[in-house]
């Protein structure tokens, strides 16, 4: 599988950044239509071979290693001008380039490969290090989260340094790279940044609770987003803080990590769910989904030697797989599918990987083989494995990211593998949050920063592991079945290979939490298709375009809204509005990405928007292809976004934006689907003219679609403007003379 996706990356891509499997070519960022902050990864520097070196290493496939690093010293470019994410550029770059180095310095005192060596590695690394600290120069120490390869962050010329906010994950997962390219190049700048990032971060947690907020002002450490979970926007903050206890040895890290720990089984872990809540009120939850990036949340357990709700999350998490085939992007907290797409993430093969190893349970080489047999089977193509658009209907997304090749083959490679089977000591490094290779020898190194201490009285009590990683022994002593005793309670969690007779309700009492108790007596709650109705001429309401709709804002399905639209300029909204005055009064396309629907929604609001068509920056992605669903907040409360909100895919977005350019002035109706304009239509005449009209119920009232003439025409009468549509009664009209041209003439419906 490995070969097949690497030789389909080196003969279909390289040098590009990644490769597009549908396609067969390689993703050049500029060249194909923008998927907006996904292309933040994309720094025209050969991305998938970088963070795939130590891969190779790891299966054995030392020659094309040698090759390999060959091409990357004589390809790869690190001056582009090019705006990248930090957060993406350190684990995926910085820890690529690291790795592989630490893998050539091994191979070369082996005397196996490698010979002609000379650091080549780290001194790219260190020159992407420097390229990265500039996004450090801001008030507080955290970083900007974007910054320019060639001109830093406040140079006008770098087309970045506006942003105020970053995630917590973006800010607090850099002091596993940054040090170790501290303590092996000498350079103690590194370190310093990076763990000034985390005491700020620290500062700034919860001091109730001891939880954290998933988004940060970078300029003076307020909380933007309150909500407090394991997952997206926060994950890896609390997997470096534990890693960097194992990798450099400073207990300040694991104190820190065990307060964390310590609050987030008190108020998130629901076993086996893992629930956001709001970070100053724990007792609240604020959402009933969860996403797939806390899959990897049961391996740092495993670190943590906290077995039993490792297992039961675990567990759960096997059972949506088996529902759904992979983890979907997101899932609701009765296992429906929230948002339906798996761009082939690794964390539930993590996951799998490190409690097989804690636990030597041979039921985990199983859920690795149904892993592996899904892979094979609904992702692998011609020209290398193919994310899923949507796990519901199994579309494919011309999309292969590196941490497929970097995480996804590396877990599953170790998980089945015996220890002889590898090229050296698994034990003897610790993985970063993109799996990469870093020698724990690096505790031994002399700190290169000053070490701070954590206030003592934050301290938890210890435990059998506080200060060490759990074995097999202390864990299992004569006790083979420990884990299924517990696996056994979710084994039909989510219904699947349940007895038909069997009441779901029973199973559900496993969670004991009474929000979700409640909930599984509820109908599902079906998303209601809206539409964008193209009224203006040329299009006179046959242009229509299914939509999704929101949780929050105007209530569609209640009050129909219509104006005419301009585009957000940023695109994106996640910025400060550019062209304010222009969009006042209109209804306002902007780009899904970047920052969440809610603060879009905001910021367009306050602008003077009076609705707003987000439009979904995956390339190709349709309403016939992909199920619709409803966007939802940000945590935050969002009764002051009254505005109407909708959703449109790509494609059906390509035609309103191709609309508006030809056109300029657009006119929409935002109404729901059922109650399109035009359905049932009868006529009103007008000399040799005709113009459809709608039942807007079961009797006689009917509406008038178009045109929406603002003055007169002929012989019609203007009529009102979109969203102030008025109803009346028509009758049958007596036999007469040749109608006054300046009147209406009336065909007739029934009474």
């Amino acid at each position: 599988m490995f070969d097949h996706a690497y030789g389909s990356y080196m003969k279909y891509a390289y040098p590009a950044d990644e490769l597009m499997p549908l396609s067969c070519r390689g993703r050049v960022r500029g060249l194909e239509p923008s998927r907006g902050d996904i292309d933040d990864s994309l720094g025209k520097f050969s991305l998938t071979l970088i963070d795939t070196l130590d891969t190779l290493v790891l299966l054995n496939r030392l020659e094309e290693f040698e090759e390999a690093v060959k091409k990357t010293l004589k390809d790869v470019r690190l001056d582009n001008d090019v705006v990248v994410s930090v957060f993406e550029t350190n684990i995926r770059v910085l820890g690529g380039l690291l790795g592989a180095h630490v893998m050539a310095d091994l191979l070369k005192q082996r005397g196996e490969k490698m010979h002609w060596y000379r650091d080549e590695l780290l001194h790219m690394a260190k020159d992407l290090g420097y390229r990265l600290l500039p996004a450090f120069n801001t008030t507080s120490g955290l970083p900007y989260p974007r910054v320019n390869l060639r001109y830093g962050v406040l140079n006008p010329l770098s087309r970045t340094g506006t942003e105020t906010d970053t995630c917590t994950a973006c800010a607090g997962t850099m002091i596993l790279e940054f040090a170790a390219l501290s303590r092996l190049s000498g350079d103690s700048v590194f370190e310093t940044y990076a763990r000034k990032a985390l005491d700020v971060l620290w500062e700034k947690r919860q001091r109730d609770s001891d939880l954290m907020g998933t988004v940060i002002n970078i300029h003076n450490g307020a909380w933007v987003r309150r909500d407090s979970g394991v997952g997206a926007g926060i994950d890896s903050y609390y997997e470096y803080l534990m890693k960097a206890y194992i990798l450099l040895g400073d207990n300040m890290y694991l104190e820190r990590f065990n307060t964390h720990y310590s609050a987030i089984m008190k108020y998130i872990s629901q076993p086996p769910l893992l629930l956001s809540v709001h970070m100053h009120n724990p007792t609240v939850n604020v959402r009933g989904w969860m996403d797939s990036l806390l899959a990897f949340f049961p391996g740092l357990q495993v670190l943590r030697g906290d077995l039993k709700p490792a297992i039961e999350t675990h567990e759960m998490l096997y059972q949506v797989t088996k529902q759904h085939k992979f983890l979907p992007e997101a899932f609701t907290s009765e296992f429906r599918v929230h948002w339906g797409q798996h761009p082939l993430r690794p964390e539930f093969a993590e996951s799998t990987y490190f409690l097989y190893k804690a636990t030597g349970d041979p039921y985990y080489l199983k859920v690795g083989q149904s892993i592996v047999e899904k892979l094979n089977a609904h992702t692998r193509v011609p020209c290398g494995f193919a994310a899923v658009q949507d796990v519901r209907t199994g579309i494919h997304e011309d999309r292969m990211d590196s941490f497929f090749l970097a995480e996804m083959f590396k877990y599953l490679y170790l998980l089945f593998s015996e220890k002889s089977h590898l090229p050296f000591d698994i034990d003897d490094y610790i993985f970063t949050t993109e799996a990469h290779l870093l020698p724990v020898s690096l505790s031994m190194a002399e700190p290169s920063c000053e070490v701070n201490g954590t206030d003592p009285s934050l301290t938890r009590k210890e435990d059998l592991f506080t200060y060490s990683c759990p074995s097999t022994q202390t864990l299992f002593p004569n006790n083979p079945t420990y884990a299924k005793t517990i696996r056994d309670n979710y084994k039909y969690l989510t219904g699947v290979g349940r007895d038909s007779h069997s009441s779901p309700a029973r199973y559900l009492r496993v969670f004991r939490v009474k929000l979700v108790a409640e909930v599984s007596q509820l109908p599902e709650e079906e998303v209601v298709p809206l539409i964008v109705q193209l009224i203006s001429p040329p299009f006179l309401g046959r242009t229509v375009l299914t939509a999704g709709p929101a949780k929050f804002g105007m209530d569609l399905t209640k009050q129909e809204h219509g104006g005419s639209i301009v585009k957000s300029v940023p695109y994106t909204a996640c910025a400060h509005i550019e062209n304010a005055l222009e969009l006042q009064g209109h209804i306002v396309l902007a780009l899904r990405g970047g920052c969440m629907f809610a603060a879009k929604a905001r910021r367009l609001q306050e602008a003077g928007a009076i609705g707003v068509i987000f439009i979904d920056q995956r390339e190709g992605s349709s309403s016939a292809e992909t199920p619709l669903f409803q966007m939802v907040g940000d945590g935050e409360p969002t009764q002051d976004i009254t505005v109407p909100l909708v959703f449109l895919f790509s494609r059906e977005g390509a035609i309103l934006t191709a609309a508006l350019q030809e056109h300029c002035n657009v006119d929409v109706l935002l109404l729901p689907k059922e109650r399109q304009l035009g359905r049932g239509m009868v006529s009103l005449s007008c000399k040799h003219q005709s113009w459809p009209v709608t039942h807007s119920s079961l009797d006689t009232w009917v509406r008038v679609v178009s045109p929406p003439l603002h003055r007169r025409q002929g012989c019609c009468w203007p009529l009102p403007a979109p969203g102030s549509w008025n109803t009346g009664r028509i009758r049958q009209a007596r036999p007469s003379p040749p109608p006054d041209p300046t009147r209406v003439v009336e065909h007739f419906l029934p009474s």
